[in-house]
């Protein structure tokens, strides 16, 4: 009895002394954002730097140091993005399934999605025409029909059935290209793997349904899907970190390599380009935003760091986890639905590459050749916009897009050649809108049905990204009782 009291006294002091213990504090460092602004602003400057410097031979085909690590940087981070796409999208497309067993609407969703990439593929394609007439980029540009050169790489209609059957259940190919000398004799070969996100969606769609047919008998299938997308999703968190370095690599990589000199014979060309992508990013996306009663500025503060990204990086399969991750996130998109859409949108929702682009470009090719289209040629390049991404999504580029409004118009494919100085420079702005436009259609789509969260989406912030999510700790608790029987979760409308 005599030493009970003893022991709170004990607990107390020990209290005291982690009271009155030194607190360290930790290296504070800018917010996501902020770093992400301060690595494009430092990365322009070093941009301009190696442009000044030049490059190290009088042909200039060797580049300088600067502009060698500025490259190594940015390609470095986006090649780190890609290698995350694949496991990426099909675990969590199988995980989205199995959450998905209850839901009754999911086919609505599906429809919902393809119907709104259609309705602001064709307000898109509809600005760009509009500029096209307007601006008459081909009337106006310097260039000479001596230059235009045909394309290897082309868009056709079949696209989209060799596309989507995969070619082997990784959904990976290989590629091969030839180095050649002056005389054309091949001096060497570069063998790449790439992958097929169309083809990696379509095989998880297709395991994911399996599954829920197995029954109990695909529940530690289902589980091990769980813990391998929960791995996956925080080695992608790190790389997200890496964001303000790849900024700084790719956008100085962007101006050493391209600066801004071969805008001069194509400007109204570009500046026509420009114009269409900031009326869809600044106009078109606000309106829809508005008018299912959703605030632009939250929108714009949650997927702006995808959009940046975009930018900077030029690649949309690169900048989807991060896509995806401020959709759900900072946009409050269920994950269900989120996993599923963002992929779809990835490979077949590009307002910039195929609605406003091959739309000035077409124009532009027709008055540069002497072609004068009528009102049927108008017709058609608003029917490729709407369902030609579709058909052309086993494939990348602007350039397969363009070729395939082209050849439907029965225009000279030569005129890609005379497009392609300025394409980096373009593909910049395009990709932006393009992954805009991927994380805006979900976000309508799940207003409409209710199943938005509203308080997260007027909530967004760029540092969402980083903070700690309890809440997955619930709906992994969640998921594993639905598949374990005992618990069965929906869908249901957000309040």
């Amino acid at each position: 009895m005599s030493s009970s009291p003893k022991k709170p006294q004990q607990a107390s002091d020990r209290h005291d002394d982690a009271s009155s213990a030194p607190v360290k504090r930790r290296l504070r460092f800018p917010s996501f954002s902020v770093q992400i602004l301060l690595g494009l602003a430092l990365g322009i400057a070093l941009g301009g730097i190696a442009l000044a410097i030049g490059p190290q031979d009088a042909d200039g085909e060797v580049p300088n140091g600067l502009t060698t690590t500025l490259a190594t940087i940015g390609s470095s981070f986006v090649t780190l993005l890609k290698a995350i796409v694949p496991p990426l999208i099909f675990t969590a497309i199988v995980a989205s399934i199995a959450n998905l067993r209850t839901v009754t609407n999911a086919a609505r969703l599906a429809g919902q999605t393809l119907l709104w990439f259609a309705i602001t593929a064709a307000i898109s394609v509809a600005v760009g025409i509009g500029l096209g007439l307007i601006f008459q980029p081909g009337n106006r540009a310097s260039v000479s029909i001596d230059d235009a050169s045909e394309v290897g790489h082309t868009g056709s209609w079949l696209d989209f059935l060799t596309g989507i059957i995969p070619g082997n259940v990784l959904g990976l190919g290989a590629g091969t290209d030839l180095d050649t000398a002056a005389d054309g004799a091949v001096t060497g070969a570069t063998t790449s793997i790439n992958f097929n996100v169309l083809q990696i969606l379509v095989v998880a769609l297709v395991i994911g349904i399996a599954a829920l047919k197995s029954g109990s008998k695909a529940d530690p299938f289902l589980a091990f899907n769980r813990s391998a997308l929960a791995i996956i999703q925080k080695v992608l968190w790190w790389i997200i970190r890496l964001a303000p370095l790849g900024t700084l690599g790719l956008i100085g990589n962007a101006i050493a390599t391209y600066g801004w000199s071969s805008l001069s014979s194509l400007a109204w060309f570009a500046v026509a380009i420009y114009v269409g992508l900031a009326i869809v990013l600044f106009i078109e996306y606000p309106v829809l935003l508005r008018a299912n009663g959703l605030k632009v500025m939250s929108y714009f503060r949650g997927a702006w760091p995808a959009i940046q990204l975009a930018f900077v990086s030029r690649s949309s399969i690169g900048t989807l986890p991060v896509t995806e991750r401020v959709t759900e996130r900072n946009l409050g998109v269920p994950r269900e639905y989120a996993s599923f859409a963002v992929p779809l949108a990835a490979t077949t929702k590009m307002d910039g590459c195929a609605s406003i682009y091959p739309a000035i470009s077409a124009i532009f090719v027709a008055e540069i050749f002497g072609i004068n289209l009528s009102i049927t040629d108008y017709l058609l390049i608003a029917f490729v916009s709407v369902v030609g991404s579709a058909a052309t999504a086993g494939l990348t580029g602007a350039v397969v897009m363009l070729t395939l409004t082209l050849s439907t118009l029965g225009l000279p494919l030569a005129g890609v050649g005379l497009l392609l100085a300025i394409d980096p420079i373009l593909d910049m702005g395009r990709t932006a809108v393009n992954v805009a436009g991927q994380a805006l259609i979900p976000t309508i789509v799940a207003k409409r049905e209710g199943i938005l969260d509203i308080e997260q989406y007027e909530a967004a912030s760029a540092e969402d990204l980083f903070a700690d999510d309890e809440a997955a700790d619930v709906t992994s608790t969640t998921e594993e009782a639905a598949a374990s029987g005992t618990h069965e979760r929906e869908l249901a409308p957000a309040r």
